[in-house]
């Protein structure tokens, strides 16, 4: 095999305890006048008005937009750069969950090159550059902090939709574990999850070859040398502490940990890009109206197992990093146990097991099915060939809870 390797990052990454108050000397260098993009709950706690007040001690002019919805309504984003357009800011800061980061990607994209929304959906759309993004999690699960996507919701569309260009990637990171510590035990399940799956389609996606132009055309090219480092440090670290964390929000290591492994996480998939888990839960959560982190970890389980047959060696090395012994057992063995610790994890901490128990109506499979089958660019990432009938078979698996019937 040739040796392949490729990766997209911010320009900096700045990860650990109190790393948020860097963010003035970080801003400082991009200018004197910031757009900051927050939600309301965030916008009105003590911790983001002292990240205010810092800023504006460094002499930073800051206009606050605390207005970010979940999952991001396309036409919400219009309204915040309509509101912000006469402040011209010289950059914009993200800070929140992934749609609070969604959000400034989106705003530094329609400030920095004009037009709709919807003129950029896909890939490689952006034409430049855009204003430079800070981003500063307070969730540990999207990775949006360091990956080049931004998920919108659009009242035309049935599905989200996402935007996908290397431009949209952050100039700098700024990951503070602290920020996480008020997170409730079940969003700090669902975006771990969220996370846990991102690191294991990113490690099991398929492998895409080594042309100069694969890099150039596409945006997720599938996994290499890089990505699986990354992606076997995020299922190590999440692993072992994503249910000490949901235990007990206090642990202050178990918080690093699971900050940590959202973020290698987001190194890992926003280059080699996600695939099946993510494809099905599209529609699924369109229906269900449920969090995104919760369908894909429903997913992962059943795409683990209908891709074993291409990816045992893979699935043995993903338990390997989860902490399972492997010494002396048959890699098959290792690949069924890894399947069953990661249901076992998942089950720990309050995923949904089934499509059923998620809400998606039976007289829906089909039409879900058709759904995931058409998202090309995640079908094509899955290790394993999919037909729109594998397709039924797995939603159909994954809704009556039959682990065996999704290897089929």
């Amino acid at each position: 095999m040739t040796l392949f390797a490729a990766i997209r990052l911010p320009q900096e990454i700045l990860f650990g305890k109190g790393q948020r108050h860097a963010l003035p000397k970080v801003a400082a260098r991009l200018g004197k006048r910031a757009l900051i993009c927050t939600d309301e709950r965030f916008s009105g706690t003590a911790v983001f008005a002292d990240i205010v007040a810092s800023l504006r001690a460094a002499s930073i002019e800051i206009l606050v937009y605390d207005a970010v919805q979940p999952d991001v309504p396309q036409e919400t984003v219009s309204v915040c750069v309509d509101n912000v357009r006469e402040f011209k800011p010289d950059m914009v800061i993200g800070i929140g969950g992934g749609s609070c980061l969604d959000m400034a990607k989106c705003a530094a994209l329609l400030l920095s090159h004009g037009g709709r929304l919807q003129d950029y959906y896909g890939e490689f759309k952006v034409p430049g550059p855009i204003l430079p993004v800070i981003a500063v999690p307070t969730t540990a699960g999207t990775g949006s902090e360091v990956t080049p996507v931004a998920v919108i919701s659009d009242s035309e569309r049935t599905l989200k939709v996402g935007i996908s260009s290397p431009y949209l990637i952050a100039t700098t990171a700024i990951c503070d574990p602290e920020l996480t510590m008020t997170c409730p035990s079940g969003l700090t399940a669902i975006a771990g999850a969220d996370a846990l799956t991102h690191a294991i389609e990113a490690y099991t996606a398929a492998r895409r070859g080594a042309d100069h132009e694969l890099a150039q055309n596409h945006v997720f090219i599938g996994k290499s040398a890089l990505t699986d480092h990354f992606a076997l440090l995020a299922i190590k670290l999440l692993g072992r502490s994503l249910e000490k964390a949901c235990k007990d929000g206090s642990d202050e290591d178990a918080r690093a940990d699971v900050m940590m492994g959202a973020l290698a996480a987001g190194c890992a998939f926003g280059t080699a890009g996600t695939a099946a888990a993510h494809a099905v839960q599209y529609p699924a959560g369109a229906l269900t109206h449920t969090a995104h982190g919760l369908g894909v970890a429903t997913m992962m389980p059943y795409v683990m197992n209908y891709n074993r047959s291409v990816s045992a060696i893979e699935m043995a090395e993903i338990g390997s990093a989860l902490g399972l012994d492997s010494s002396g057992i048959d890699i098959e063995i290792q690949a069924r146990a890894t399947i069953e610790e990661i249901r076992r994890l998942f089950a720990a901490i309050g995923i949904t097991p089934t499509l059923a128990d998620l809400g998606l109506p039976a007289d829906k499979l089909d039409w879900t099915a058709e759904q995931a089958f058409g998202i090309d660019r995640l079908i094509k990432n899955n290790p394993r060939p999919f037909d729109l009938d594998a397709m039924k078979r797995l939603v159909k698996a994954a809704y009556d809870g039959d682990l065996a019937a999704s290897a089929i």
